[in-house]
């Protein structure tokens, strides 16, 4: 079980400084921010639609800080079959990117929308990495 709460942990650490880096650095391009985006830039062009882009990207950030509250209750105090569901859960809803946000980051890399070039190819590895290791981690839980 260490191990699945080890790759929980770090999803929660990992997803901490994609929260910070929303909501206190947005033009950054670390931690997957949306600084990554050139509309960023230019929707401050457009107060209006800046502001829209701003309340979105924060309310991004609100409900991920939802969800890794939750998981840090479920590492705390899960018996070990919530703990295989929750990494069950986290697997099949980061999966999802893969159904949706991909092809979209990818067209908009390729249209040369993104900074830096090939973003989209350095995210779609690193969230299937994430997935690879929850995999592993539950596996792990389920046999050990």
């Amino acid at each position: 079980m260490i191990f699945l709460k080890t790759a929980i942990i770090f999803f929660i650490l990992l997803e901490s400084g994609n929260i910070a880096a929303l909501y206190f650095f947005p033009d950054s391009k670390l931690a997957n921010s949306v600084g990554v985006f050139k509309a960023w830039g230019r929707s401050k062009a457009d107060p209006e639609v800046h502001e829209l882009v701003k309340y979105l990207v924060n309310w991004v950030a609100g409900t991920k800080l939802i969800f890794i509250f939750l998981l840090g209750v479920l590492v705390y105090r899960g018996d070990p079959d919530s703990l295989i569901f929750t990494g069950a859960a986290l697997v099949l809803s980061i999966s999802t990117f893969f159904w949706r946000l991909f092809p979209q980051i990818k067209g908009m890399d390729e249209r040369d929308q993104l900074e830096p070039k090939n973003y989209s190819r350095f995210l779609g590895w690193m969230i299937l990495g994430i997935l690879v290791a929850l995999l592993g981690s539950i596996a792990a839980a389920v046999l050990i």
